[in-house]
């Protein structure tokens, strides 16, 4: 088939979307499609575009066998409503020539990634004119994510823009979704039940296992074999609400051989490193984004990982980061409300994570605090098995993308 992907996000970025766009494109000309690629230059998650590109220039590339046409965007220092809205919205404007461009290229199939929603319009005239399928892939539910995160006020614009979805998410061919919950989101959106199908995010359980030596991490940041580590590694956003995870560590500043490790950056970086100054955490660090080769022996680190959503967020976004805790056997906790897809999957699988109420800093504290109890240290060969088993079950990356490439040749 030849497949256009037409995104914001796609690789080297090494966190969310663009991770996961970028290995489904190269995998999925490893084995025999023509791929190509509609994007802008890699900025995600330090908001800030990759120094080998320019925020205002067009560019092509090969990578991996996929042509990648990088097209201009604006981004902001410090992500706030609007001007993430102009972000978007620059994106969807700059690569809509680019996307008629492939007109005489003919693709069988173009896969519009949201976010940004702003490129679904053009994907839909694009596909009824040149006659080609359309498939919408939903990474995040970008409205129900910001109304739900009170970035936005629920009222007649809101209402405006939701049918406006409705009908925009109609047009499609084909809709897949990432989580359970987002599955049936789609489902009353579209009223079309049949049109959408269950596509979720994957991991490399070869690369990621449980037998990985943090010993590599530990003599880098001299960290004692004895202390035990508490984790949080990827995007530091809004929609997350990390101050919670600050507060802990102030709660837990007596444990002994403790220490919290922030990994990774994002528009809240700046505001979490000023709060933990003024907390003055002698227990917390931070430290950018690792090499992607060195990720088994970071996740290999800790004793205790963090996913950490604020309420209302948990349904309309799933967090990526939680499929590789999965695939090392990390002991997890996740903060997210009982009746979310993240509190569905603790209480169908026992023991595979503990969820927590969100937004609670005192729970949070007191729930790693028993569970550095049961957990002294990570030794080699003790993992959560649950958590590993329900990896090798449901989250290779063949089996899935397989049953993409079933789903678009149907």
């Amino acid at each position: 088939m030849k497949i256009l992907l037409y995104g914001l996000n796609y690789a080297p970025e090494l966190t969310g979307i663009g991770k996961y766009s970028g290995e489904m494109c190269e995998w999925l000309a490893a084995n025999g499609h023509d791929v190509r690629v509609v994007c802008a230059p890699p900025y995600y998650p330090q908001w800030q575009v990759d120094k080998a590109y320019s925020r205002l220039l067009y560019h092509t590339e090969q990578r991996n066998n996929v042509t990648v046409f990088r097209c201009p965007l604006f981004v902001p220092k410090r992500p706030k409503t609007l001007n993430r809205l102009l972000h978007l919205c620059s994106f969807g404007l700059s690569s809509l020539p680019v996307l008629f461009r492939q007109w005489s290229w003919k693709p069988d199939v173009v896969m519009c990634i949201q976010p940004t929603f702003f490129c679904v319009p053009g994907t839909l005239l694009f596909c009824k004119l040149r006659g080609s399928k359309s498939l919408l892939h939903i990474q995040d539910f970008e409205l129900d994510a910001m109304l739900g995160l009170g970035l936005g006020k629920a009222g007649m614009m809101a209402k405006m823009a939701g049918q406006i979805e409705r009908w925009l998410m109609s047009g499609f061919d084909k809709i897949s979704t990432i989580s359970y919950s987002m599955l049936q989101k789609a489902k009353d959106k579209t009223s079309q039940p049949d049109k959408v199908f269950y596509f979720p995010n994957w991991v490399d359980t070869d690369f990621l296992t449980p037998d990985a030596d943090a010993g590599l991490f530990r003599e880098r940041w001299g960290i004692a074999k004895t202390t035990r580590v508490v984790l949080y590694s990827g995007n530091m956003g809004k929609k997350q609400g990390l101050e919670i995870v600050l507060q802990a560590a102030k709660l837990l500043e007596q444990e002994p051989d403790l220490l919290f490790l922030m990994i990774g950056t994002g528009a809240a970086l700046e505001d979490l490193m000023q709060q933990a100054e003024q907390l003055q955490l002698a227990n917390l660090r931070f430290y950018p984004l690792q090499p992607y080769e060195d990720l088994p022996a970071l996740m290999a680190l800790a004793t205790v990982h963090l996913v950490v959503q604020k309420k209302g967020a948990a349904d309309a976004v799933l967090p990526s980061k939680l499929t590789t805790i999965l695939a090392v056997g990390g002991d997890c906790v996740i903060t997210a409300e009982a009746h979310t897809e993240l509190g569905l999957l603790c209480e169908e699988y026992p023991g595979i994570a503990r969820c927590i109420e969100p937004e609670n800093a005192d729970v949070l504290a007191a729930t790693l605090k028993e569970l550095l109890l049961t957990i002294p240290a990570k030794a080699p060969g003790v993992y959560n098995k649950v958590a590993y088993q329900f990896s090798l079950d449901n989250l290779k990356k063949d089996q899935i993308l397989n049953r993409l490439v079933s789903e678009l040749a149907r």
